[in-house]
Order: structure tokens, then C-alpha cells, then sequence
């Protein structure tokens, strides 16, 4: 891989998103079965974001029934539990394929970013934390709201800092995983037809600490208490917005930000 970190740590482009076709291809390949390899517990109902994905997201939704889910990069499809009573239908659209429920059907990406998936066929469409993952996020959005019904719903939620130099390798980290800055982010989803219904930064530096706290196979973001305190911590006004630090100080910041989105009429009329 070129060094190319110094190019674009400064979170003013995203670095992969204009790349050329045998580039995204490349990255495709490196990135497809890297996140199920990493040293991590990977088994159906092992799953750490739930109290987070509920604060952030679900609660969020209209309590209302949905045709067809869509979840990117969801793995075993846990991520979904707090709607499946109300859902008919799932999709994952998932890489590798070591991650397989027999409850919903798996459908594989191509590297382009196009979706075997007609237009406006999906009520609901999650993606936590999958984007990072892509070199071309702007394309890969877009068909996200392309599948997305009118006035449909979408959840995502995407680290905003570096995650360090990629141009090196990175512990517990995948060959090409990046985060996304947040006014990239806003700007890929409201370029696509996609209203912001609401946001909130989450996943402050120093939340993942609290777990020496917590009895083993407990998770801090699976934990109420320490979802809200790293809410109302991670919302204050004065951390640093840098997506690389480079000091102590900047990096005492919140790692993510959680959107609830929503397609808005003039995107599905131009579908």
C-alpha cells in the first residue's frame, strides 16, 4: 500500500472515496473477511453495542411494522434485535461468509457498491459502524437511499477520528478501516436525499475504561447507566473536532457519531 496517510489526515477529504476501479477492488479484497478474523469473540448473540444502538437509534423509529430491513455489514444480524418482532423481512448485505443466521437472507456486495436491490425496497436500512470499512462511501450511500422507500429510515453510526496512521498496521484493527469526519459524513448522507433527523456524537476516549467495572462478558456499551454518562459526556462543547490527533488533549473526544436519518420526497422522486 502508497503512504497516503499524511494526505488526508487532516480530515479535509476522505481518504478512498475518489478511488479508481482495481484501487477499490484491492481494497474490497483486504477488507472482506478482515473483521471476522480479528482476535475478537465472533458467535451468534455475542454482541456489544445494544444499549448504545437503543439510546441513539431505535428509539428513535416510529413504532410501526417494517416490510423489509436492510443491514449492512451486519454479521449475524444481532445489531437488529431491538426491532426483529416488528420486522417481515431481513436482508444482510455482508462480505464474509462466516457469518451466517438461518433466520434472514444473505445477499454478498460487489466491491462497486452497487446493490442487487430494486429501487425503494427497504423500509429500514442500518449500517453501525460498516462505512469505515468501504474506500467509497459516497457511492455506497447513495445506493443505500436509492433502496431506501420514500420517507424510509436509516441508522447509521461511524467512528469520526483517523484510527491512526493505515499506512502501518494497527492493533485490533483491519488493513484499511479509517474513520469518516463528521462533516464528510453529514455532507455524503444530505447529498444523497437523506434528512438528518437527528445526531449525537458518542463513544468517548475514555468510556471503554469503565469496562474493569463491569462482570466479564458484560459490555459498556451494552450498559444503560454508562451509555447515558458517555451521552451527555461526549455532547459537551469544548473536545476537540481534529480527526487526527496528535496531543493528549486532542484526543479526549467522542469517537462516533450516531445519525437517524430519513429519505425525503425529492430524493425518491428522482429514484
Amino acid at each position: 500500500m502508497t503512504s497516503s496517510f499524511g494526505q488526508y489526515s487532516d480530515g479535509k477529504t476522505l481518504y478512498g472515496d475518489d478511488f479508481s476501479s482495481d484501487q477499490i477492488e484491492a481494497w474490497f479484497r483486504d477488507e472482506a473477511e478482515a473483521y471476522y478474523r480479528l482476535p475478537e469473540e465472533r458467535a451468534p448473540g455475542v454482541y456489544a453495542y445494544h444499549a448504545r444502538n437503543w439510546r441513539h437509534g431505535f428509539r428513535h423509529l416510529p413504532c410501526v411494522s417494517f416490510d423489509h430491513v436492510l443491514s449492512l455489514g451486519g454479521a449475524y444480524g444481532d445489531e437488529l434485535r431491538p426491532i426483529l418482532n416488528h420486522a417481515k423481512k431481513v436482508t444482510i448485505l455482508e462480505p464474509a461468509s462466516e457469518f451466517q443466521n438461518p433466520m434472514f437472507e444473505y445477499v454478498k456486495p460487489d466491491a462497486s457498491g452497487r446493490m442487487p436491490f430494486a429501487d425503494n425496497s427497504f423500509d429500514l436500512v442500518t449500517s453501525l459502524g460498516v462505512l469505515h470499512h468501504i474506500p467509497n462511501v459516497s457511492a455506497v450511500v447513495s445506493e443505500m437511499a436509492r433502496c431506501t422507500k420514500p420517507l424510509g429510515w436509516q441508522l447509521i453510526c461511524e467512528p469520526t477520528h483517523s484510527m491512526g496512521n493505515w499506512d502501518r498496521p494497527r492493533r485490533l484493527l483491519t488493513p484499511r478501516e479509517r474513520g469518516i469526519p463528521s462533516a464528510i459524513l453529514r455532507k455524503i448522507v444530505t447529498d444523497a436525499g437523506l434528512q438528518i433527523v437527528r445526531e449525537r456524537r458518542c463513544m468517548f476516549s475514555l468510556t471503554s475504561r469503565l469496562q474493569l467495572l463491569l462482570p466479564k462478558r458484560s459490555f459498556v456499551f451494552n450498559t444503560k447507566w454508562i451509555t447515558a454518562a458517555d451521552d451527555y459526556v461526549s455532547n459537551l462543547p469544548w473536545w476537540s473536532g481534529r480527526y487526527h490527533a496528535t496531543n493528549v488533549f486532542q484526543k479526549l473526544r467522542p469517537w462516533a457519531l450516531f445519525l437517524v436519518l430519513r429519505k425525503n420526497l425529492k430524493a425518491s422522486a428522482a429514484c
